[in-house]
């Protein structure tokens, strides 16, 4: 199963990279699939990639939904 998620995206690199923020965890990835990702975008991230930008509100949503899940499974807030 694979799963797609929101993240921020906290810095833009050359070559279509840019850092995001998983949980906490920041991670390295592409842009080259979307255009114009902007410092503080949220993105959808599949398998390393940015597949699509996604709208703040409906990203802290669904990000706050996750954290829910997580601590009904005893899961540690990031």
């Amino acid at each position: 199963m694979c799963l797609a998620i929101p993240v921020k995206v906290v810095e833009l690199h050359e070559g279509d990279q840019a850092t995001v923020d998983v949980g906490g965890v920041r991670k390295e990835i592409s842009l080259a699939l979307v255009d114009g990702i902007a410092v503080g975008d949220y993105v959808i991230l599949h398998v390393g990639y940015a597949i699509q930008k996604l709208d703040p509100e409906e990203a802290e949503k669904t990000l706050a939904l996750f954290a829910e899940l997580g601590e009904s499974m005893g899961v540690p807030p990031a």
